[in-house]
């Protein structure tokens, strides 16, 4: 069973597991400030649960390329919805400041739980 490193955590899920829906039952937050609130609740359609992460999963489908080329998103970035992302192996995840995600600096990272700070 792969294993996803978020937020400090490690968790175990099934191949194939929807990567937002994993971190989000088991108490990795995948929303900055607002958005917590205030998002499109897993259909691929604001951006806000954008992470970098490294390790096997899904290519990406039509909805998230769209949505990841508007902006404030950028491909160059190489973000990836997590609503729209499935395991497929082991992975590591990292949120990044910014209302949708985009920011440059680590809310958490997989080894670290808290907000990295100057």
């Amino acid at each position: 069973m792969p294993l996803i490193r978020a937020q400090g955590k490690t968790i175990e899920c099934e191949i194939g597991a929807n990567l937002r829906q994993v971190l989000l039952s088991n108490g990795v937050d995948v929303y900055n400030n607002a958005a917590k609130t205030i998002n499109c609740h897993g259909l691929g359609t604001c951006g806000t649960c954008a992470v970098e992460v490294q390790g096997a999963v899904s290519e990406m489908n039509r909805r998230e390329k769209t949505r990841l080329s508007l902006p404030p998103h950028s491909p160059a970035r190489g973000r990836r919805l997590s609503c729209q992302t499935q395991v497929l192996g082991d992975v590591s995840v990292t949120k990044f400041d910014g209302f949708w995600g985009q920011g440059d600096r680590p809310v958490w990272t997989a080894e670290s739980s808290g907000q990295f700070r100057d």
